[in-house]
């Protein structure tokens, strides 16, 4: 396994400053960010572009790619996290729009996997929801297939605030909707992109769902989750986690570490830990945000191998 991280904590700086940073700090791999270069999205993480796919001739191709090779790096996926299934007919088609220039730039790139999220209609109920994903999802996956590119599904909930409530904005949260989505897309384009931190606060075993879906995992992001135990006596479990989950860097929260690299190991997984940092005692300040990659990088290097 490699150890990466995923490059929307640096929007500030150049992929080439990140990539010299990561390389210089012992990390192996970048998630590049690919948000569209507009900068239209402005929610917490996203709207980072560090990579143009609207700008992406033969030239910007040679030159991403020396970038990243030159510093002994790979790129373990392109990342891209709108919502596909946007309740809003504008947004949904450019979501899917930018989506489909990501897998095309991947292609381009040699890299086979782009990192998203399957999206919702926070306001429709399980079953309308999951009927949104089979009219939508199977186009995209038949075009990233076409292509010799993989989907990584990251498996956040997104409903972080009441804004996104009651459902949140990504359905594939849960083994049973993982194993629907697996029989309802053709062949084995679409998989996960596990964070195990969304695990913790949904009460998921996490070795468990290492071993069942081990040939699934595409991708892991690495970070950890507190839960904040007078948050949940306030607000009680029917939240859905507003008010007591708290992303932290790996080592600082409640995933235990150990056993899910084994399961992985065990499992076969060979791929890369991506750090992602959503902790807010380490964002702000650049050396700050520095600090918490250094600590994850720390946490996570000793049981990678």
């Amino acid at each position: 396994m490699k150890l990466g991280l995923l490059t929307a904590a640096f929007p500030t700086m150049s992929l080439e400053e990140v990539a010299d940073w990561a390389a210089q700090n012992g990390f192996e791999a970048l998630e590049v960010a690919c948000w569209p270069a507009a900068g239209a999205e402005r929610r917490r993480y996203a709207g980072v572009s560090h990579v143009d796919v609207d700008a992406l001739d033969d030239s910007a191709v040679r030159r991403v790619r020396e970038l990243i090779e030159g510093r002994g790096l790979t790129i373990s996926s392109l990342a891209y996290y709108p919502n596909p299934l946007d309740p809003d007919p504008a947004q949904r088609s450019l979501a899917q729009s930018h989506l489909r220039k990501v897998i095309d730039a991947a292609a381009r790139l040699g890299v086979n996997l782009v990192c998203t999220f399957i999206g919702r209609d926070q306001n429709r109920p399980p079953e309308p929801a999951f009927a949104d994903v089979l009219e939508q999802w199977p186009p995209l996956v038949r075009f990233a297939a076409e292509r010799e590119v993989r989907i990584a599904i990251e498996n956040c909930p997104m409903i972080f605030s009441t804004d996104e409530w009651p459902g949140g904005r990504n359905l594939a949260y849960s083994p049973a909707l993982w194993r629907r989505l697996f029989e309802a897309m053709p062949g084995q384009t679409m998989g996960l992109n596990l964070d195990p931190s969304h695990l913790v606060w949904q009460f998921i075993d996490i070795p468990r769902v290492v071993r069942e879906f081990g040939s699934r995992i595409y991708h892991v992001h690495a970070k950890d989750l507190e839960i904040d135990r007078d948050g949940l006596y306030e607000n009680g479990v029917m939240s859905l986690g507003i008010g007591w989950q708290v992303p932290r860097m790996p080592g600082l929260g409640e995933v235990p570490w150990n056993r899910f690299i084994a399961a992985l190991i065990k499992t076969g997984y060979d791929g890369v830990v991506s750090v992602e940092n959503e902790d807010r005692a380490f964002e702000g300040d650049l050396d700050q945000v520095k600090r918490g990659f250094v600590l994850a990088r720390n946490t996570l290097r000793p049981l990678l191998v």
